[in-house]
């Protein structure tokens, strides 16, 4: 089975494809001066848009974990992720509190999703 690594860079690639499956790298936010819940927005856009480059979209998607640098803030997060994900195909989903890259980094979201 052939491995389709798109976008790669020098220690990771935006999306590896195998065997049906779309894994997205952790993705995080350019505008750092965001909220919590407009880095989401903005994150998940990124992902809209790595999953449509690899043929697929957020109804397929299987699994998310999302990575949060402060849990206090969860709602604001829960609220973009809720306008954003299609309610009839929800995927599994953890939220992890932990610390991320940089202290203005409020999220970073790692999925995966079918072909």
């Amino acid at each position: 089975m052939t491995i389709t690594r798109n976008d790669p860079g020098k220690w990771l690639s935006r999306t590896v494809e195998y065997n049906g499956v779309v894994y997205v790298a952790g993705l995080t936010a350019d505008n750092r001066s965001a909220s919590m819940k407009e880095q989401t927005v903005e994150i998940l856009r990124k992902i809209d848009a790595a999953l449509a480059k690899a043929g697929t979209s957020k109804s397929r998607l299987l699994t998310a974990t999302v990575y949060l640098s402060d849990m206090s803030q969860k709602e604001g997060m829960n609220e973009a992720w809720i306008a954003w994900i299609d309610p009839n195909n929800p995927p599994t989903r953890a939220t992890v509190g932990t610390v991320l890259g940089t202290s203005d980094t409020l999220v970073e979201i790692v999925c995966s999703a079918a072909k």
